[in-house]
């Protein structure tokens, strides 16, 4: 009888055991910060083959998991070591730090945040500010032109859709090396092309280009080297085909 006692005592303090370790690893705290209040990589809104022929599957997916992952897991290891700016013991909740804010106050950062936040941020507005656009012999993807109040902006800001498509392409062509270009809701409310350098983006208070983003295009050499190696020309040609202009629509009313 003591033995059968003995046994089930055992199997209580194992499962007792079990249920600690499994809430110690529910609350896994990576670099300093609890990991359910990391900055995370965001699902995409469509699978990784939906925008060819315009951008590539394998492009989609490197892009994605790889150099995406990689701004997201550097920022968090780059907030958790800005101690002599954050004190970690005094936020609730990390995430109440807000990617927007960072950006908007960035030059109280360290460089690694600055790349980083701005590499998260870019991304993320990036997948959104495109949507598949598929055609077919017979039904050829469409001329996918903006409407309503942001096609009224855009025509009265640069005389004409295609006179803005050009500019903006001029814009991003012209960015040297890595970077990125940009239609932005200035401050005086007014729509607005540029560009920034690396990650930069013109939410950050240490960017000569400033205002709400509104679209942004990818200019590295990642976002197409796989498909166009050195045509980024025909790169830039081909994104108009997959803009998401109800997406930028709702980014001028925020």
């Amino acid at each position: 009888m003591s033995t059968r006692r003995e046994f089930f005592k055992k199997g209580i303090l194992a499962g007792a055991g079990i249920a600690m370790l499994n809430k110690s690893f529910s609350n896994k705290v990576l670099f300093g910060i609890p990991e359910d209040n990391m900055f995370t990589l965001p699902l995409l809104p469509y699978r990784y083959d939906a925008l060819e022929p315009f951008i590539d599957k394998q492009t989609m997916e490197l892009h994605h998991t790889k150099h995406h992952q990689g701004y997201v897991d550097k920022l968090n290891k780059a907030l958790a070591d800005e101690k002599a700016a954050i004190n970690f013991s005094k936020v609730s909740n990390f995430r109440k730090i807000e990617l927007d804010d960072i950006c908007k106050n960035v030059s109280k950062y360290s460089v690694a945040v600055r790349n980083n936040a701005g590499g998260h941020y870019n991304h993320s507005m990036f997948w959104k500010g495109m949507k598949p656009n598929i055609g077919s012999v017979l039904s050829p993807p469409s001329s996918n032109e903006p409407s309503g109040k942001i096609s009224d902006s855009i025509k009265s800001t640069f005389d004409s859709f295609a006179n803005f498509k050009t500019k903006f392409s001029e814009t991003a062509m012209k960015v040297f090396g890595s970077g990125w270009a940009w239609l932005v809701i200035n401050k005086n409310g007014k729509l607005e092309i540029g560009s920034t350098p690396n990650q930069d983006n013109p939410l950050m208070d240490v960017s000569e280009f400033t205002g709400n983003p509104i679209l942004g295009l990818d200019i590295w050499e990642h976002a197409y080297y796989l498909k166009y190696q050195n045509k980024r020309a025909d790169y830039v040609s081909n994104w108009w085909n997959i803009v998401n202009w109800e997406e930028a629509a709702k980014r001028c009313e925020m």
